[in-house]
């Protein structure tokens, strides 16, 4: 008899847990006969497992998960192939997709949030492969470097600007403008959270959001600890007239910088007279930073030893970021901790980032960024 109410008593137990609310994902994966299909959640911590699946061969699967708390992150995966979703509550969403093209060419229905998210990921997708064609073209010298400069910023601007409107203040206190926030380019944030005020706004309209809905959960506090700080770091100064003490500059006018390295030493650019040299304000947190730093880096393998040396300030605000970046660069790195409110870079008329002048063997400054049309060409004339 005893044996028999325990049984009865770990049935209860068992069904009160299988009774717990949860979400479930389905759907079919066309052509992934004997694959695994992992449903993992887009954590703050990280990418966490849930639940998988081996497909056979029809593609027929059904995942599910625990009730989140308030709309969170999930994503399926295959391979490296990955699908971004969102999950509100004890929904369930439904994927149609096949392996071949897993994570573009699929269909989501039930989740109005999962299939925004979709609309942003492709556009993600289609902004990499317009800056991945850019990039070949300069590579391949079809266009000069000043061209994919412009071409760039036009590209990241209008991208920027696309969903600003219709992601992001159109709807800040959804799951889609907060995953619309943390979609990258070249492995970089699109939107920066510390050195742009324009993007900062965007963060700090989410946050708010966010914390008025959700003000006890993590994620909230975590966006909202980013938007703080970001607004502390592009608080505007008191106004003040930018001086330059006359040491600063040289016999030839151009005004020198003595700025700190990666070893704490102090690197002056008036150092450099007798070099060609490219003067780059920086920063290695936005998202054409890769690209930037690799066409810098092709043209110093290429002249280095014909005299050529860049200096490259950094307006980063994360001071551990730069070291990181600048450790792997094999010109001088330096970086103003004033970040965008340099007084350096307000002497040199910085407008936008990156930006670049060309000084010559005699510290002359040459030309500035918007000037160059073909950047290679007008550093072998000053060689």
């Amino acid at each position: 008899m005893k044996k028999i109410i325990w049984m009865a008593l770990a049935a209860i137990v068992l069904g009160a847990c299988n009774s717990e609310p949860k979400f479930e994902v389905k759907g079919h994966v066309m052509d992934a006969g004997g694959k695994m299909l992992y449903l993992e959640a887009a954590a703050l911590e990280g990418i966490l497992p849930i639940d998988s699946v081996e497909l056979e061969g029809d593609g027929a699967f059904s995942l599910k998960g625990k009730r989140p708390a308030m709309p969170e992150f999930y994503r399926l995966r295959v391979d490296n192939k990955v699908i971004n979703f969102s999950i509100d509550s004890t929904e369930t969403v439904r994927f149609e997709t096949a392996y071949v093209n897993f994570a573009t060419n699929y269909s989501v229905e039930g989740s109005v949030n999962s299939t925004k998210i979709k609309e942003l990921t492709l556009k993600q997708a289609d902004l990499q492969n317009k800056v991945n064609r850019l990039m070949a073209d300069m590579q391949a010298f079809r266009i000069p470097a000043g061209d994919y400069q412009d071409q760039l910023s036009t590209l990241l601007k209008e991208y920027k600007n696309d969903v600003k409107i219709n992601y992001i203040f159109a709807a800040p206190n959804t799951p889609v403008a907060y995953f619309a926030l943390f979609q990258k380019l070249n492995n970089y944030m699109i939107f920066d959270p510390m050195n742009n005020k324009d993007d900062v706004k965007c963060f700090a309209a989410v946050a708010t959001s966010m914390n008025n809905a959700y003000p006890h959960t993590d994620r909230a506090r975590n966006i909202y600890d980013i938007a703080i700080k970001g607004m502390k770091n592009t608080r505007v100064p008191k106004e003040k007239v930018v001086e330059v003490p006359e040491e600063k500059i040289s016999e030839t006018g151009v005004i020198d910088i003595a700025l700190r390295d990666l070893k704490g030493n102090i690197r002056k650019l008036s150092d450099l007279k007798g070099k060609t040299v490219i003067l780059d304000f920086t920063i290695y947190q936005s998202a054409v930073a890769t690209s930037h730093n690799y066409l810098l880096r092709d043209l110093y393998d290429k002249y280095k030893s014909r005299g050529l040396e860049i200096y490259q300030v950094s307006l980063d605000a994360d001071e551990h970021y730069w070291k990181t970046i600048a450790d792997n660069l094999p010109w001088v790195c330096v970086r103003d901790a004033a970040g965008i409110y340099s007084a350096i870079a307000a002497t040199y008329n910085v407008q936008d980032i990156p930006t670049v002048f060309l000084i010559n063997k005699n510290n002359d400054l040459s030309a500035r960024g918007e000037t160059i049309e073909d950047l290679e060409a007008a550093v072998k004339a000053l060689l």
